[in-house]
């Protein structure tokens, strides 16, 4: 491999890494799309790199966002438990699945999420008092975040907890077959399940999803999906760009962020259509 593919290689995953960094995604949802569909690399190549970065991204932005109060950490724990079991029953069927279907799957998936993300434009953060007999009262996952001011912070309660459990599961499976880090569906289920704020939502699933990924990347490792020559530099850009990436997030208001996750998801979600379908860029089919 050359240097220029390397130098490519790199900053690629840079800016998918500060990109997915923002929107709690981690880098695995557009480092498939680039690998696959701008360096031509075969689709489980370009998901074993991906699960690579993904656990680097994770460990590189989950400190900042912790440090700024962000993090829900006992729900993430909770959370994890449900993914961890999905990625690993998600493992089973890795190599079972042709890879026209795995495009599609990647699409339909995309799509949804842009869908749920843009049903709900507005912070929705609840303030009446706790059902003292919903799952999230009783393990404590209520919990607040800094907003505006310093020292200022805004409550908020976590619902509907085991339909989340079940999302979660589902998130876990799609990880361990498409190599994204479950934060594609992550997101969108603590949005619309979970009701959680979306910066919150974004940094709860950051500090999840290198445990996800993990949990199925030796699997991939063992198949000998994992090319150390593509992984390596993509996982160093995806480090330095997460950490760009969690910095942004701080900055950006709540409601640009969601318009940018559904923007970006729906770009995605047609390129790998056209890949499910044998379409390249140039109009020709395969």
């Amino acid at each position: 491999m050359s240097g220029t593919v390397i130098l490519l290689l790199f900053a690629s995953a840079f800016g998918a890494s500060a990109l997915g960094g923002v929107l709690g995604m981690a880098s695995g949802i557009f480092i498939v799309p680039i690998l696959t569909l701008f360096f031509g690399l075969d689709i489980r190549i370009a998901i074993g790199a991906s699960i690579v970065s993904v656990i680097a991204c994770s460990c590189a932005s989950a400190q900042p966002f912790l440090k700024a109060g962000l993090t829900n950490i006992r729900l993430a724990i909770v959370l994890e438990t449900a993914t961890a079991l999905g990625a690993l029953t998600g493992v089973f069927f890795i190599g079972l699945i042709p890879e026209p279907y795995l495009y599609g799957l990647f699409a339909a998936i995309l799509a949804i999420s842009a869908r749920q993300m843009l049903a709900r434009r507005r912070e929705r953060v609840i303030t009446d008092t706790p059902d003292p007999g919903s799952w999230a009262t009783w393990l404590r996952l209520h919990s607040e975040f800094p907003a505006g001011k310093a020292g200022h912070s805004i409550a908020y309660q976590v619902g509907h907890v085991p339909l989340g459990l079940f999302l979660m599961y589902g998130a876990g499976v799609l990880s361990a077959l498409l190599g994204i880090g479950s934060g594609v569906l992550k997101i969108p289920a603590m949005d619309a399940a979970l009701r959680l704020p979306i910066k919150v939502s974004s940094a709860t699933s950051n500090f999840m999803i290198g445990v996800t990924a993990s949990a199925s990347a030796v699997a991939y490792f063992i198949s000998g999906d994992i090319d150390v020559a593509v992984a390596a530099p993509v996982a160093l850009g995806s480090v330095l760009g997460a950490f760009a990436g969690a910095r942004l997030l701080l900055r950006i208001p709540a409601d640009r962020l969601r318009v940018f996750f559904v923007l970006v998801l729906s770009l995605l979600a047609i390129q790998m259509l056209m890949s499910s379908l044998g379409i390249d860029f140039s109009g020709a089919t395969s």
